[in-house]
């Protein structure tokens, strides 16, 4: 990931980590075992974050449910980890695809490389939140281990403008990206194995984070029963094969039961589930899902 040389950056981001100094010396085992360690730090370091973690989830759940998105914002490193987070979401919830989206810097070219110069751009960080008509019912979450990308300040300043939920993702909480959010997550990782490869501690924290927002903001939102994924998209033979045994699993039922109520279902595994622990029809199930809005504890009168 590449970073600007600034003293900001030099006092946290690029700090030099002790145990390292002597990195290209190390065998293979030592190097390993040393990042082993360092890793360790990192889900703590995450920890000590979970209630702004926990009101920004709660920010984005309110966000969706006044029609609006969840917006990633984020460049290199950053930006794909959103990338790779905002696309898990349709399939594992059921999400319509323009309900969670992630915005990189560079666009779709830099998912699989560098675009040379792109972080390095405020206005086109706006420019790109306005071409998907960013509005005030949108929450966005800038993404940058420094705090100081210059794309997604751009992007966070513009959020501010149009009076959108923002929040911040970064490794430092006294950054300038830090100031420009409601609501700032800042895991405090320490400097990283390899100087200023934010990729490594600092992505594993960002990772982290990301599955808890999109995971926790989807399970309240309904997207799942009990721990299960019951919007799971039914999309080739291993997920069909996984949705049978959600079904199965949820309603107590066996396979057959569960395969067959799906095949009577259209293949929708909540209209499945109301048929098997409510021991009706299709055609009654979807009743039943319609009145209870979506909900699905409702609709089985849990």
């Amino acid at each position: 990931m590449k970073r600007r040389t600034t003293s900001h950056d030099r006092r946290r981001t690029e700090q030099r980590l002790a145990a390292s100094r002597n990195l290209d010396r190390m065998t293979t085992a030592q190097i390993v075992r040393l990042m082993n360690r360092e890793d360790r730090k990192v889900a703590v370091a995450v920890g000590g974050e979970l209630p702004q973690i926990a009101k920004a989830a709660d920010a984005i759940v309110a966000a969706i449910r006044r029609g609006g998105r969840l917006i990633y914002v984020g460049a290199g490193t950053s930006g794909r980890l959103a990338v790779l987070d905002a696309a898990e979401c349709p399939p594992t919830f059921g999400a319509d695809p323009n309900t969670v989206i992630a915005v990189i810097a560079g666009g779709k070219k830099a998912i699989t490389g560098a675009v040379e110069g792109a972080e390095d751009s405020a206005a086109n960080g706006g420019r790109d939140l306005r071409a998907i008509k960013l509005s005030s019912k949108d929450a966005v979450v800038g993404i940058a281990a420094s705090g100081t990308t210059p794309y997604v300040l751009g992007a966070l300043k513009f959020a501010h403008q149009r009076k959108a939920t923002t929040v911040v993702l970064t490794a430092d909480r006294n950054s300038p990206l830090a100031k420009l959010a409601t609501i700032v997550i800042a895991p405090e990782v320490g400097p990283e194995v390899l100087t200023g490869s934010t990729r490594l501690k600092a992505g594993t924290s960002q990772k982290m984070v990301l599955n808890m927002l999109s995971t926790a903001s989807m399970v309240r939102l309904g997207h799942a029963y009990e721990n299960l994924m019951i919007d799971v998209a039914l999309t080739n033979k291993k997920l069909i094969n996984r949705g049978l045994r959600i079904l199965a699993e949820a309603s107590g039922q066996d396979l057959s039961a569960a395969e067959h109520a799906l095949r009577q279902s259209g293949h929708d595994l909540r209209v499945a589930l109301v048929m098997l622990k409510r021991k009706v029809t299709a055609s009654a199930a979807r009743k039943k899902l319609k009145i209870a809005r979506g909900q699905l504890r409702d609709a089985l009168n849990e």
